[in-house]
Order: C-alpha cells, then sequence, then structure tokens
C-alpha cells in the first residue's frame, strides 16, 4: 500500500489561508492525498504567529497537522490550542515549560500511525535546545506503531537542515525544510530511504518579499529606518512537496514539488 501525504511552506496571512482553502481539497482529490501537513507559524492577519481562529481555518480546509517555528508565541490565544494539543505541535527543542507537544501521532484510517516531529534550527535564529538531541528524543517516545515519521525542521540556514536530514536519514520517512519562504529545487530520496527537501516554499502572495509588501521592506533596508511590514495581497500561490511512502516499511518511494496558483490572486 502507499500512502501521500503532501508538505506545505509557510502559510503566509489571510492570503495564505485562502490560498489553502481554495485550492487544498481540490489538489487532495487530484492527487489523492492521504494527509496534510503544512507549517502555520506565519497564518495570522499579521503574518506573525498563528491565532486560534486561524488554526481552527486551516484544519478546516483539511489540514491534518500545522507545525510551527521561531514566531510560536506571537499570537496568546495559541497557547490554550497547543495545551490541547489536537492537531497542531511546536518545536520540540524548546524549554520543557514550554506549553503544547513537540510531536504528535495520528491513527490513520488504514490502520497505520504517523507521527509529526517540528524542530527548530540553532543557527542565525533565536536560542533553542539542540534539534539533533530533540529529534532523538522525540523519536524515543514515539510509539513503535508509528511508521510513517515527518520532520518539519524549521531552520534558516541550509547546511543545518542538509545535517539533520542526513542524520535521521533511514530513521524517519521524511525532512521538509520551512522557514525561508523560498522553494529549494533539491527534493530527493535520500540513500537510507528518507525524503528531503531543503525548503517547502511559501503559500501566500508571492508578489512581494517572502510574503510582505515590497515598498516598506525595501525602504527599511535601504535607509535602516522604521517600515511596518504588512502582509502582500498579490500572486496567491500554494507551494509544498507531495511524498509517496511505502507502507508496512515507511520508505520514501518519491518526493516531488508542487505549487499551485490561485486564479483570482488578489485577497
Amino acid at each position: 500500500m502507499e500512502f501521500r501525504f503532501l508538505a506545505l511552506g509557510d502559510v503566509v496571512g489571510k492570503p495564505g489561508r485562502r490560498a489553502v482553502g481554495t485550492l487544498l481539497p481540490v489538489l487532495v482529490r487530484e492527487e489523492r492525498i492521504d494527509f496534510v501537513v503544512a507549517n502555520g507559524e506565519n497564518a495570522a492577519w499579521n503574518g506573525n504567529g498563528i491565532g486560534a481562529g486561524d488554526a481552527r481555518e486551516l484544519r478546516e480546509a483539511g489540514v491534518g497537522c500545522i507545525t510551527l517555528g521561531d514566531h510560536v508565541w506571537r499570537q496568546a490565544d495559541i497557547v490554550p490550542v497547543l495545551e490541547e494539543a489536537r492537531g497542531i505541535v511546536r518545536p520540540a527543542n524548546l524549554p520543557p515549560e514550554a506549553k503544547g507537544k513537540g510531536w504528535l501521532e495520528f491513527d490513520l484510517p488504514s490502520g497505520e500511525t504517523l507521527a509529526v516531529v517540528n524542530l527548530l534550527g540553532q543557527v542565525f535564529m533565536d536560542p533553542a535546545d539542540c534539534p539533533f538531541h530533540a529529534a532523538d528524543r522525540a523519536l524515543a517516545a514515539l510509539s513503535p506503531r508509528a511508521r510513517f515519521i515527518v520532520v518539519d525542521i524549521h531552520a534558516e540556514a541550509t547546511s543545518e537542515k542538509n545535517a539533520i536530514a542526513r542524520y535521521l536519514d533511514g530513521r524517519v520517512s521524511a525532512v521538509f525544510g520551512t522557514h525561508t519562504h523560498v522553494q529549494t529545487a533539491d527534493e530527493r530520496v535520500l540513500p537510507g530511504g528518507t525524503a528531503y527537501i531543503t525548503d517547502l516554499g511559501m503559500t501566500g502572495p508571492h508578489d512581494s518579499i517572502l510574503g510582505r509588501k515590497v515598498e516598506p521592506v525595501v525602504k527599511k533596508m535601504r535607509t535602516s529606518m522604521h517600515a511596518r511590514f504588512e502582509v502582500a495581497e498579490r500572486d496567491l500561490r500554494l507551494q509544498g512537496a507531495l511524498v509517496a511512502l511505502e507502507g508496512g516499511t515507511g520508505r520514501a518511494i518519491s518526493i516531488r514539488r508542487v505549487e499551485k496558483r490561485l486564479e483570482s490572486s488578489h485577497i
């Protein structure tokens, strides 16, 4: 039996949520997708963090599990949702006092179990525990039934994402990078059977600079003066990767980049 899951790159603001709500149901039908993981740490109205309503909207659109990152605490009302740990995970290498869980397991209709692990990078990022050690702890804690294991490494440095993937090759089904909002063209199945892509890209407005309106970002970089980085609105796209896994073993069969554009791309 083949298991097919879709991983979506960072969902940015209301435009990103609109892209998910419109494009995801169609994609799930067309590609016969069994499960969807999406990084939602920029899904809030202002592109910083995720609120309870934003998480609910993504889940209702068909996202089975939401992963987060360095903006996890930007919206206060997400804390109770993280405590419930229903379909949303925060980075596993945060302090032990942090609310929420760094990994979750999902029982699938096929009888298989899927685990989702969320990690935060250390290079050029805010302080966090070692993601390598956190990954070891997460894998040790998972049920033996969890044959399908997918890992979101939310990190800035491509070298760190590559290193995590190589470290976990053969131990998990897939490792995908998020955070940089630029889809990479290096998708492949590693020698040990783990699918990998350095960055899934961005689900949201692509007539932008990483999802933000162009002019304020250029002004800030050119003048060093403060500018409000508002979420952009045009050229809405859904980006990610579609991975096929072998039932029973959880080894990756294939990985393919995905990009879908919303025809009416102004919010």
